[in-house]
């Protein structure tokens, strides 16, 4: 009966009306007591300000102080676009996760609404051959900057002509992630970890996606489906071998709530299974999906990590910090994962205020990706000696925990193999050379002891 229930639900993208909880929550807390409230009555475009609104307008350095907690708070700049390129639009209706995805812009139409396309980008659009679509949330359209081709975040949403450039190296599937699939959906490639491929679709499409063979396609193999989905559960149950559960996509977080508890209740029933972890980018493009409903739902499968995609600091607004502040409240260790991206965050620059900030925020920055071999993404890769660089200009230079390990996944289906500066500089009798982050040479003693044969 659940499963006849779960396979009527509607696929995604989901619908746009009204759900619980998505016109206006509020946590009222009294003596440590956290209630959660629901009311139906949409919020006003001319409500009075509350002292929370005050507090926050305080607090835009990453802290919030919650006494009444609203939905989201909508930052002055998503909401001076809001009013100009949706006026008619409530803040509730704003702030609903199921609006959001049935009102991205996915065509060249739309997008010239808000957006001064360059040639580069219209020719990119329009002469777009490939299976990755593009499409974008109202919400992260409202971070994009609408005359400037060359914003960071601009270039990494919307197509250019060089995506249908196929270079040296490149191919639909660098990792070889197709080689490593015992059953559809599911990559067995470490001996004691799989990747669950839960979905194709994504809220906002990244033009470097790595699995851009596969995401986005109406139709695609991976798409959901129950069947492949009891397949992939069926296989993980009889391979005991297997304590971590990796779901990604597309995006798992995209999922209704009943489809993720399904899911992670089934993972939960395994026993050698010891923990889940979520790969997603919501958190930055649809801050909104993160709602209490949701986080009620991931607390109960502890212990549950979440790996969150970030790319620039013009992604830390206080929509995310308040999405990231849900999660962590609810327990859930978060971790974020960068790919460097050729005039995107390809400079100390920009990426020590990211980490940095996403710290402040409770992320843990845990890997920079160097940009994968992916057909059609050479404009925005770096050479692996700018990822060295970046990770030297960090180290020392900012906090151990906001230095990510660099990360280059091998082609090939070699896997995930750490890249580090040359500290290590060689022997000099009993004698180690180190250099450190300034770049001075240090002696540390190492005695060599020489093993006797006592035969």
């Amino acid at each position: 009966m659940e499963q006849e229930r779960f396979l009527k639900e509607k696929e995604e993208p989901p619908s746009g009306k009204q759900t619980q909880n998505t016109s206006l929550e509020v946590i009222s807390i009294t003596n440590s007591t956290t209630t959660t409230k629901s009311s139906k009555a949409p919020l006003s475009e001319k409500r009075k300000t509350t002292t929370t609104d005050k507090q926050r307008e305080k607090n835009n350095d990453g802290t919030i102080n919650i006494v009444n907690r609203l939905l989201f708070p909508i930052s002055p700049k998503v909401r001076a676009f809001r009013k100009k390129y949706y006026p008619k639009i409530t803040n509730a209706e704003w702030n609903d996760w199921h609006w959001q995805v049935s009102n991205r812009i996915r065509t060249i139409e739309n997008l010239e609404r808000i957006i001064t396309l360059s040639e580069n980008e219209k020719t990119g659009i329009l002469a777009h051959k490939g299976p990755l679509p593009f499409a974008i949330t109202p919400y992260y359209a409202s971070l994009l900057d609408g005359l400037d081709e060359n914003q960071p975040i601009r270039r990494t949403v919307i197509m250019v002509k060089d995506e249908e450039i196929l270079s040296s190296g490149e191919s639909d599937d660098p990792l070889n992630e197709d080689g490593d699939s015992p059953v559809p959906g599911l990559v067995h490639r470490y001996p004691d970890r799989v990747l669950f491929l839960a979905t194709g679709f994504c809220s906002v499409y990244c033009r470097y996606c790595t699995r851009s063979r596969m995401v986005g396609s109406v139709g695609g193999e991976y798409r959901y489906d129950l069947k492949q989905w009891e397949n992939a559960i069926k296989y993980i149950s009889e391979h005991p071998e297997i304590r971590d559960v990796l779901i990604s996509g597309g995006d798992p977080l995209t999922l209704s709530d009943d489809k993720i508890e399904w899911l992670l209740s089934n993972l939960r029933k395994i026993p050698h299974v010891e923990f889940v972890r979520m790969g997603t980018k919501v958190p930055a493009v649809l801050p909104q999906r993160i709602t209490l409903t949701l986080t009620k739902i991931l607390k109960k499968y502890h212990p549950l990590w979440l790996s969150l995609h970030f790319t620039h600091p013009d992604e830390l607004t206080p929509e995310v910090q308040e999405a990231c502040a849900r999660l962590a409240d609810a327990g859930i260790p978060l971790g974020s994962q960068t790919v460097l991206l050729k005039g995107v965050n390809d400079s100390v620059d920009i990426l020590k205020p990211l980490f940095q900030g996403l710290l402040k925020i409770r992320v843990k920055p845990y890997y920079l990706y160097q940009c994968d071999p992916v057909g059609g993404t050479a404009h925005f890769r770096t050479p692996i000696s700018k990822g060295l660089e970046m990770i030297a200009g960090l180290r020392g230079h900012t906090t151990g925990y906001a230095v990510p390990s660099y990360i280059i996944d091998a082609p090939g289906g070699g896997g995930k193999i750490p890249m580090l500066p040359e500290y290590y500089q060689g022997r000099e009798g009993n004698y180690v050379l180190l250099k450190n982050y300034e770049g001075e040479i240090f002696k540390y003693y190492d005695e060599v002891i020489e093993e006797t044969d006592n035969n």
